[in-house]
C-alpha cells in the first residue's frame, strides 16, 4: 500500500466517525513559508503535510484536487496537488519555484485575500471549503476582520499552530464575536511529525461538522 493510500485509508476511517461520508467540499492548504519555516521546508516535514491534507481532500473532493497557497509577506497561489502531482510538490513547485517570495517576513491577511477572491468570486459553486492553514506562530491581528466578514461565506478556516512561538491572536478566534456563525478553529501541535495521521485528522475535522450544520441553518450552504 502506497504511503498516500494508507493515509487516505486513515481519513476515510476519521470521516466516518464524524459523520462526514458523502460530504462533497472544496479543500485548500495555506503554508506559512515566512523564515522561521526554512528548516521544516528542508526536512520535508511541509512536504509531509500537504501529503497528509491531500488525503483528506481526495476524500471530499470529487477531482481529489488540493488547492495550495504559499506566503509570506507576499503569496502565491499554486497549482493544486492531486494524487498524479504530490511526489516532489513541495520541492518542484516551491523551493525550486524562482517566483515564489520565500523566507521573509508573515502577512497573512493577503493571502487570505486571495483564498476568499477565488471561492467568492473567481470560482464560487455552492459547495463548502474547508481550508487549513499552517502558521507558526506571529499571526497578523488583521486576521479577524476578515474571519468575520467571511462569515457568511462557504468558507470554514481551519487554522493550525506549529512549534513553540506566539499563538495569541489564533487563540481568541474561538471566542470571536460579530460573525454569521463560527467558521474557524485554531489547534495548536508542538511538532507535527510526530503526531498520527489520525490524530491529525481528528484535530483538523474536529469543528467542521458543526460549521457545516450551522451554515446549512443560516443558508449560507444549501
Amino acid at each position: 500500500m502506497s504511503k498516500l493510500s494508507s493515509k487516505k485509508k486513515t481519513a476515510k476511517i476519521v470521516l466516518e466517525k464524524k459523520k462526514l461520508t458523502g460530504v462533497t467540499a472544496r479543500v485548500g492548504i495555506v503554508l506559512d513559508i515566512s523564515g522561521s519555516m526554512r528548516r521544516l521546508y528542508k526536512e520535508g516535514v511541509v512536504q509531509e503535510t500537504v501529503e497528509r491534507v491531500l488525503a483528506v481532500a481526495s476524500q471530499f473532493d470529487d477531482d481529489g484536487e488540493l488547492d495550495v497557497w504559499v506566503y509570506d509577506n507576499e503569496f502565491s497561489r499554486l497549482p493544486g496537488a492531486t494524487e498524479a502531482t504530490f511526489t516532489g510538490y513541495v520541492e518542484k513547485n516551491i523551493l525550486s519555484n524562482d517566483s515564489v517570495h520565500k523566507f521573509g517576513r508573515n502577512d497573512e491577511p493577503k493571502v487570505m485575500e486571495d483564498v476568499i477572491r477565488k471561492y467568492t468570486q473567481e470560482e464560487p459553486n455552492g459547495d463548502p471549503v474547508f481550508l487549513v492553514f499552517i502558521n507558526d506562530g506571529g499571526c497578523k491581528s488583521g486576521i479577524k476582520k476578515l474571519v468575520k466578514d467571511s462569515s457568511s461565506q462557504p468558507i470554514f478556516w481551519q487554522f493550525v499552530g506549529i512549534g513553540d512561538a506566539n499563538f495569541e491572536v489564533l487563540k481568541r478566534l474561538d471566542t470571536m464575536g460579530g460573525r454569521v456563525v463560527d467558521n474557524a478553529n485554531f489547534f495548536h501541535l508542538d511538532d507535527v511529525s510526530q503526531v498520527s495521521d489520525a490524530e491529525l485528522y481528528d484535530q483538523l475535522l474536529n469543528e467542521f461538522p458543526m460549521w457545516l450544520k450551522e451554515a446549512k441553518d443560516k443558508g449560507i450552504l444549501k
